[in-house]
């Protein structure tokens, strides 16, 4: 009996691992359940009642103040416009946020006051740089007065011109024989004495500095560089070298060729041969490009090529523009200095 009752215990031992093996059906049918229950639901979510949705949508519209016009054959909210709300015609050359969405809504009166208040911070905008165009004009006065005292006292004056333009003041060095030798890149003693009078008052600004090499309209043959950029730089280069060898910060210096581009005045007139053949120290404003544009404007007289006027005929002058046309005038009448 003993041995039976072992067979029996082992064939119930092989049924509970029978069991065992099979568990996964059960959790394999749990999950097709699952699936059938989501597919049931999705298809009874697909079929809308069109009779309680146009019930809700009209509840909801009349909670909001509308009347619903859902399934009514009438044009709604879905169709891409509102029920009875005006369109609102979009100006595509407006910017978000510039202030010209919604101008169409205001008044007559209302948009009389906005562009009254545009118009008049306009005005006060140029009268702003008006003015700083007026307050440097006076200062670029100052420097060519301390300029031309230098140069009076080396009895050099009529070696230079000045004129204001938009750019700043430009300090005009004549260099025919006395600065520079034909065909030549090298400072002569005279254009040094020149040089030596202008830097002092160069030294303290805080304006950078521009100096501009051009050479005259006459077809000549340069003998000792290609053409006459590489004269007119070489030019520029040297009197800026020499400027930074008298105490100018050379971080403010800038040397340009122009060539015979930039002719001073016409290339018939017999002057030209002398007063194209030039070098131009600029000493550049500190406006910004708008003010920098009533620069000449508010130099009045002085925007037109000059004799230097120094501090003590600038004390004497009066009125002011009595002198500035007299300065004009002698611009036409007093030789360069060769």
């Amino acid at each position: 009996m003993s041995g039976g009752g072992g067979k029996r215990k082992k064939a119930h031992e092989e049924h509970e691992e029978h069991v065992n093996h099979e568990r996964w059906l059960v959790s394999y049918a749990d999950m097709l359940t699952l699936l059938f229950v989501l597919f049931v639901v999705l298809y009874s979510m697909s079929d809308v009642n069109m009779k309680k949705f146009a019930q809700l949508a009209s509840g909801l519209s009349a909670g909001f103040g509308a009347q619903s016009v859902a399934f009514q054959g009438q044009t709604g909210p879905m169709d891409g416009s509102g029920n009875s709300a005006e369109i609102v015609q979009i100006d595509p050359g407006a910017n978000p946020g510039d202030g010209k969405a919604g101008a169409s809504n205001l008044t007559a009166k209302q948009q009389e006051a906005v562009k009254a208040a545009m118009a008049a911070e306009s005005r006060k905008k140029a009268s702003q740089n008006a003015q700083a165009a007026a307050k440097e004009a006076e200062n670029l006065k100052k420097i060519e007065n301390k300029i031309a005292d230098a140069l009076a006292a080396q009895k050099l004056l009529g070696s230079v011109q000045f004129v204001v333009d938009r750019r700043g003041l430009v300090v005009t060095i004549l260099t025919n024989e006395v600065v520079f030798a034909g065909n030549r890149a090298d400072l002569r003693p005279g254009g040094k004495k020149i040089l030596d009078a202008i830097a002092p008052a160069l030294v303290k600004l805080p304006n950078n500095i521009e100096v501009d090499g051009n050479t005259n309209q006459l077809n000549a043959r340069t003998t000792f560089y290609p053409s006459g950029w590489e004269l007119s730089a070489a030019r520029a280069s040297t009197t800026v070298r020499y400027l930074v060898g008298h105490g100018i910060a050379k971080n403010r210096m800038s040397a340009v060729g122009f060539s015979d581009t930039k002719p001073l005045i016409d290339p018939s007139d017999p002057r030209s041969i002398t007063m194209n053949r030039r070098v131009d120290v600029v000493i550049l404003t500190t406006l910004n490009a708008e003010q920098a544009a009533l620069l000449p404007a508010a130099a009045g007289a002085d925007n037109k090529l000059h004799p230097g006027q120094t501090s003590a005929a600038a004390k004497a002058a009066q009125p002011a523009g009595s002198t500035t046309d007299n300065k004009s005038e002698s611009t036409d009448t007093n030789p360069t200095h060769d």
